[in-house]
């Protein structure tokens, strides 16, 4: 898959509900991966059912991605709670991205290998932008 941008919704709890809700009106079925799926929920934490990753994908060109903030992950804002994610499989384009695009800004998750597989790193832009980078691996 080549590097593609898009944008990534975060939510209080509701982004099944919501995303159920944009799938009916663009015609598409979402999928969703729960924090308790990946074992991913903070110790005390009971939202095992909240979402850690939904993707919408309509078409080639309309893909949304969403997840459900838990505490301590990042600050929901209604309003703010869009995140720009750049995926794909260029491994040197994605790098070179994220390295040169967190530049002067706040480095939230270095870039490095996750438990889904893929490498993953996130930061706020020195504008205030906040991006996510997930360059996906051979899961041979």
């Amino acid at each position: 898959m080549p590097a593609g941008l898009h944008p990534y919704l975060n939510f209080d709890g509701r982004a099944r509900e919501a995303f159920e809700f944009y799938g009916g009106a663009l015609g598409a079925i979402p999928q969703f991966a729960t924090f308790g799926e990946f074992g991913a929920v903070p110790e005390g934490d009971s939202h095992t059912d909240w979402i850690m990753h939904a993707s919408l994908e309509v078409s080639d060109l309309i893909k949304l991605y969403a997840a459900d903030v838990i505490e301590g992950m990042a600050e929901y804002r209604p309003g703010t709670n869009v995140t720009l994610s750049l995926m794909g499989d260029d491994e040197p384009l994605l790098r070179g991205a994220y390295e040169k695009l967190s530049e002067g800004g706040t480095v939230t998750m270095p870039l490095e290998k996750q438990l889904w597989g893929d490498v993953y790193g996130a930061f706020t832009d020195r504008f205030g932008i906040v991006w996510q980078v997930n360059i996906s691996t051979s899961r041979g």
